[in-house]
């Protein structure tokens, strides 16, 4: 986000909510092995709803770089031989805590043009630098770099753990649209959405459930944004109860089988139906990744809806033999009625 007369538009990020099968993000918890197969005995709430997310970053994010015009007329690249980078996440500037955009608008303007001490994070990794804002012809002070401090969208409350008053949504985790990379949050917000209409995929081309959380209320808050979903606390749990499906055991891998399934996910408003669909293939080998299983839409009411799999279906529970086996992450792009989902036990 670019620096100019004191203004700021926070970003909105229209989320991705399907990832294609080139883009996945990999689950680095090295902790998980075996014992994720082993039989589970937690039951949850499975829900299917479509839901917004508010999320807000640990600071701001450098999502581009541009020059800037000195009050000489000369063209100057500021944030040049600092090493920061595109998809770093600026943290303090001059030893104060970075929360939005509005915050870096003041030290920077307040600098009236001398050195800023800058600490940003990269891969995990506190790294410190100093910039020199540079003075433009309307007065004001810039650093030539273009951040983003939220982001919102819309997707798939998968379901409630009511013993642990916790929620499970998407079963991937949002990337900025920018950089690519899996957003670094600090706190973030789950409220209602409303489904405004739905675009029907074809081979090639994505569709999409298209909706709004302008006018949403806040059901929850969001805690974390991982390789494997968006997690949180419930705060409004009599919503929660009005929307929550049924209660099933979590299955394991090792019970989930080729063959039928059915999943519960909200095409209208306020309306989550059953649709069959079939698990193709079984990857239990896998831990890295949210690509536990192939599967298929067979359902022909959900076809002549959706074409298949769309963004905003990501986080879509999948039931098989009365038991929670995993939820909807991705789509074929060329052949929409496939796509990917997690096995339950990883989103554990």
């Amino acid at each position: 986000m670019k620096f100019k007369s004191n203004k700021f538009i926070i970003a909105l990020i229209v989320i991705v909510l399907i990832n294609y099968i080139t883009a996945f993000s990999f689950f680095k918890d090295k902790s998980r092995t075996s014992d994720v197969s082993s039989k589970i005995t937690q039951k949850v709430d499975i829900v299917g709803r479509c839901v917004g997310l508010r999320l807000y970053t640990k600071g701001v994010l450098v999502i581009g770089m541009s020059e800037v015009d000195s009050i000489n007329g000369e063209k100057v690249e500021p944030y040049k031989n600092t090493g920061i980078q595109i998809g770093d996440m600026i943290q303090e500037m001059n030893g104060i805590k970075i929360n939005n955009a509005n915050d870096v608008s003041q030290i920077v303007n307040r600098s009236e043009g001398e050195e800023i001490s800058i600490k940003y994070l990269r891969e995990n990794n506190e790294i410190y630098t100093t910039i020199t804002p540079v003075k433009t012809k309307d007065n004001n002070y810039l650093l030539g770099l273009w951040i983003r401090d939220a982001a919102s969208g819309i997707g798939t409350l998968t379901f409630y753990d009511d013993e642990n008053n916790r929620f499970a949504a998407l079963g991937h985790g949002i990337n900025d649209m920018d950089t690519g990379k899996l957003l670094n949050i600090a706190n973030g917000e789950l409220v209602t959405c409303k489904i405004v209409s739905i675009v029907k995929a074809r081979e090639g081309k994505v569709g999409e459930i298209r909706g709004t959380i302008d006018e949403g209320h806040k059901i929850g808050d969001v805690e974390k944004n991982s390789d494997i979903g968006v997690y949180g606390n419930v705060i409004e749990k009599n919503f929660i109860d009005t929307i929550k499906i049924k209660q099933v055991d979590v299955a394991s891998r090792n019970e989930v089988n080729v063959g039928k399934a059915e999943i519960y996910c909200e095409l209208e408003e306020n309306k989550v139906e059953k649709y069959e669909i079939e698990i193709k293939k079984l990857f239990k080998g896998n831990y890295k990744d949210n690509k536990s299983m192939l599967i298929k839409i067979t359902d022909k009411r959900l076809l002549e809806k959706t074409g298949g799999i769309i963004p905003g279906m990501s986080g879509t529970p999948i039931i098989q033999n009365g038991k929670f086996v995993g939820a909807i992450t991705n789509v074929l792009l060329n052949n929409p009625k496939q796509g990917y989902a997690i096995f339950a036990d990883m989103m554990f």
